[in-house]
């Protein structure tokens, strides 16, 4: 009874931090809309949010997907230093738009088109996702270990056919190509919004029973199974939905590497807790809030002369070397 009422009381003080939380990104939104609007104008205010908006729609997702892939990803793999970006899926989308320039030109539909290219993102990404990472998890025999090897074995291979179009490419197409390859929310197509909420809610809805079961697939294999769980179907399920959340936010903003990593850990040294809808509630609120702060930074401070994901990863190289430096304390 006294061990019950002590996880009440833990819960009841992660709902309050998740509170805090979601006042904090509100706050962080409320900011970003509102900073240098002027309100006496109507047709100059509407011009702002027809600009801020947008941007402020793809934050929240681009924040929900890779908030909520690594927190299951971490859990998966059984470890919290590991980010869904050792599959390939940044890698890939490198070569795509590399690939794209090279063969088509930076003058085609594909290239200069914004839903063209988020369509040809989107279905070879989650093609790859789909027929590679669910062949391999059942030709390793279900090894998840296995799998995280071969998606860094095709970062690489990934990243070496890129170079190798980077350097024979046009230096004028190469120009052009560098901007797609950086993540920035600067020019957002609002057309595309609806389209990756689209998908998203349809990918919760197909993995809602194995999201209900995360709890008791941390466990392990052998006392999931004890508890009636298919955990092989289970974790093949999750990790494809994993590489696809990560395929609809780097479609939609590009290739951010350590925000996973960073917003992930914050969420468990916050709330402190096994539960993974508090995890990922969390997760997925802390990369809002930075997500939201780190724009306004770019836009009000640095004047777009830095793009925010710059940010993201010189802080995530310095958090990723401190949790290291933990662990190996521990």
């Amino acid at each position: 009874m006294k061990q019950q009422t002590v996880l009440t009381k833990a819960q009841r003080a992660n709902q309050r931090r998740l509170v805090i939380l979601t006042l904090l990104m509100l706050l962080a939104a409320a900011a970003y809309l509102t900073v240098d609007v002027n309100f006496q104008n109507e047709k100059l205010f509407a011009y702002a949010m027809r600009l801020r908006i947008p941007k402020l729609a793809v934050m929240l997702i681009t924040a929900l997907s890779i908030g909520g892939a690594t927190i299951v990803f971490q859990s998966i793999i059984r470890n919290t230093i590991v980010t869904p970006c050792l599959l390939g899926m940044n890698s890939l989308y490198t070569l795509i738009h590399t690939a794209v320039v090279f063969v088509l030109g930076s003058g085609s539909i594909v290239a200069s088109n914004p839903n063209a290219a988020f369509g040809v993102d989107i279905v070879l990404m989650g093609i790859a996702s789909t027929v590679i990472y669910s062949w391999l998890f059942r030709k390793t025999k279900y090894n998840v270990l296995y799998v995280l090897l071969i998606g860094t074995v095709l970062t690489s291979f990934f990243g070496s056919i890129q170079s190798t179009l980077l350097r024979v490419m046009d230096p004028n197409e190469y120009d052009a190509l560098l901007a797609s390859l950086v993540a920035s929310f600067s020019n957002v197509n609002s057309r595309i919004i609806l389209f990756s909420l689209l998908l998203l809610a349809l990918l919760l809805f197909w993995l809602r029973r194995e999201l209900a079961l995360l709890d008791v697939l941390t466990l392990g294999r052998d006392q999931a199974i004890n508890l009636g769980v298919d955990y092989d179907r289970c974790v093949g399920r999750l990790l494809l939905g994993v590489t696809l959340c990560i395929a609809i936010a780097t479609a939609m903003v590009g290739p951010i590497s350590f925000m996973g990593l960073i917003i992930a850990n914050l969420s468990r040294q916050l709330l402190k807790t096994y539960r993974h809808g508090q995890l990922i509630a969390g997760s997925a609120l802390f990369g809002m809030f930075v997500l939201i702060g780190g724009q306004t930074l770019v836009e009000h401070v640095f004047a777009y002369t830095i793009p925010v994901s710059v940010f993201i990863t010189v802080a995530g190289g310095i958090y990723f070397l401190y949790l290291l430096l933990r662990e190996r304390r521990r």
